[in-house]
């Protein structure tokens, strides 16, 4: 599958290629251009041309065409999700749902982007008028990871393009088909050539590109903490705008008067979703001395019943790691703790035999008797592996919770909804969760605090990320006859 630049497929002119394989069974599923700095010129040149017709689009049109191309997305559902499946590794169900999902807030943005208003002034001087309008920023970089391919692009592209901005967007390296499919689909769903281009490639190459070129004058990014630092001072150089949702450590605390079977399955089905790899998911439980046992007992058993295998096989609940660096990590985190005395009640090896051979298959994984001496409850995992450790008072779970750098998410369980309530005050992090697990919504802010990243997405409050403010005076005269 070749790249997508100015509504037409594109190679790279160097004629290098990377295979994209399955996860689950090592297989090769397609290649893509391996791209360069001349690529991302080509993109974003066309992204620049494309701008100056797109911002003059009326936003009601522009929400019409948004609103055309989310129902494309959900035409296309199922073959953007066995892209998914096939290049992430994904249970097949959770793939066509992250598509769908993903059409969803595209209309959301269209419905926030019509209400995007200005001001007129009042002033004290005859003659004069004062007028605050919304620009859209212009080209936009958007660089995604591998987790959610789909959905986490759209909580930029959404935003851009209701604001009258133009994307060049570079997918992770593993998953880029399914965003390669996607151009497609809203190219046919009307979305004007160079409004929407993907270019694929190593991200110390074309990424750096990108970020470092003239014209582009915002980076969306989602990843890891370290790499949005780096972009954050690359794009400094030029002084382009930046939204980062980066890394996250997140705490649960589980106080003794939680409902205690709510609170197991809504962690453990929030812990391991996506076989664990996405920022916001519960990394580490901070659960009451008095519960602690039984607590663990309940989490073992809702860990137990979850199903691996290929994304494609019935009944599967959690799917491989997406590649052997992710596997690593998240294995190296275990070793960690069974050495420095942890209990490992469920997982805690890699599955193997037949067709696990073939992929990075972790089961999911309790880490019981953790503590802050150990990489389970301190760095960011990205993989189905879950700390616990008691605490006694709630003020030690609190200083507990934030002792990290991190600030993405938080949740608490507990009967008393004023204590709860004051802990999730005390918590530093962009969203939190009490006495239940949901997906965060499509028209609130989601973001983190602290090395979480910067800016929010989502809502109005993601539009607004893409839109600048222009002050225009105006002096007139006028005689009344």
């Amino acid at each position: 599958m070749d790249m997508f630049i100015d509504g037409a497929w594109t190679a790279t002119a160097s004629g290098a290629t990377r295979d994209v394989r399955n996860p689950a069974t090592g297989a090769v599923i397609d290649t893509v251009p391996w791209g360069t700095a001349d690529d991302a010129d080509r993109a974003l040149q066309a992204a620049a041309a494309a701008l100056t017709r797109w911002r003059k689009v009326p936003v009601e049109e522009r929400a019409r065409l948004q609103h055309r191309a989310a129902e494309a997305m959900r035409a296309a559902s199922g073959e953007i999700g066995r892209l998914l499946c096939l290049e992430l590794g994904r249970p097949l169900k959770g793939a066509v749902a992250e598509v769908r999902r993903a059409a969803d807030l595209l209309d959301v943005y269209a419905e926030e982007g019509v209400r995007i208003h200005g001001e007129l002034r009042q002033s004290t001087l005859p003659g004069e008028k004062v007028l605050v309008s919304r620009e859209p920023v212009g080209v936009v970089v958007a660089i995604t990871p591998f987790n959610y391919p789909i959905n986490l692009l759209v909580f930029k592209l959404g935003a851009a393009l209701i604001a009258g901005c133009t994307v060049v967007a570079k997918p992770a390296d593993d998953t880029p088909l399914s965003t390669l499919a996607l151009a497609g689909v809203l190219h046919e769903a009307g979305i004007p050539a160079g409004v929407f281009n993907v270019v694929t490639g190593r991200g110390s190459e074309i990424g750096s590109a990108l970020i470092g070129h003239r014209i582009p004058r915002k980076i969306a990014f989602t990843g890891g903490t370290e790499a949005g630092k780096k972009i954050a001072a690359l794009a400094a150089q030029t002084m382009k705008r930046v939204t980062l949702e980066l890394g996250g450590q997140c705490p649960a605390i589980v106080r003794a008067d939680a409902d205690l079977d709510v609170a197991a399955r809504a962690i453990v089905n929030h812990a391991f979703a996506n076989s664990g790899q996405f920022c916001y998911r519960v990394n580490r439980v901070y659960a009451q001395r008095a519960i602690y046992e039984p607590l663990l007992a309940r989490l073992a058993e809702h860990a137990g019943r979850l199903t691996v295998g290929d994304g494609f096989a019935e009944d599967v609940a959690m799917g491989p790691l997406v590649n052997e660096k992710i596997f690593a990590n998240a294995y190296a985190q275990i070793v960690d703790a069974e050495a420095k005395g942890a209990r490992i009640l469920t997982g805690g090896r890699r599955l193997t035999g037949g067709a696990f051979d073939l992929g990075f298959f972790l089961p999911a994984t309790i880490v019981a008797d953790a503590d802050h001496g150990m990489k389970v409850m301190r760095e960011e995992t990205f993989g189905p592996v879950l700390g616990v450790m008691p605490y006694d008072s709630d003020l030690e779970a609190i200083e507990r919770a934030n002792d990290t750098p991190y600030g993405l998410a938080g949740f608490v369980f507990s009967g008393d909804v004023g204590i709860a309530l004051t802990m999730a005050d005390a918590i530093e992090a962009g969203s939190v969760w009490i006495n239940d697990i949901h997906r965060s919504r499509h028209d609130v802010p989601f973001g983190g605090v602290k090395e979480s990243g910067i800016g929010r997405e989502k809502g109005r409050y993601g539009v607004e990320a893409y839109l600048e403010y222009k002050t225009t005076y105006l002096t007139y005269r006028g005689v009344l006859a």
